[in-house]
């Protein structure tokens, strides 16, 4: 069973800057595009960024673009999702997840496996 486990989540105030990790097991984490989303209290899951397989392409949301980085370590079977200047409309629980093949994608459905999530809050 493929696992996604999440970490670095917590509390920030506006402006503030957060890690986020995704760690792989039991999958040829090399050959899976992975991808970070994020769902508010009440609202849907939302796209924030991917990343492809090899590292070599990524998208971003357009609400967090020049804000957020995306990354992965291949050797070491994690992604990253490094945040800055948080703002509160970014406190949501984060997700990453993962689908089979070279490309990135933004759309929820493309992906296979998922985390458990970790949450964000960003104070004002």
């Amino acid at each position: 069973q493929v696992q996604l486990v999440e970490s670095g989540g917590g509390a920030v105030q506006a402006g503030g800057s957060l890690r986020l990790s995704c760690a792989a097991s039991r999958l040829t984490f090399s050959m899976y595009g992975m991808g970070w989303f994020r769902q508010a209290p009440g609202k849907e899951r939302d796209f924030v960024a991917a990343i492809s397989s090899s590292g070599g392409s990524t998208a971003y949301a357009d609400s967090v673009k020049g804000r957020f980085t995306i990354s992965r370590n291949n050797t070491e079977n994690t992604v990253y999702l490094q945040m800055n200047s948080l703002k509160p409309e970014d406190t949501a629980t984060y997700y990453c997840a993962a689908r089979l093949g070279p490309l990135l994608r933004s759309t929820r459905r493309e992906y296979t496996y998922w985390g458990q999530g970790t949450p964000i809050t960003v104070s004002s």
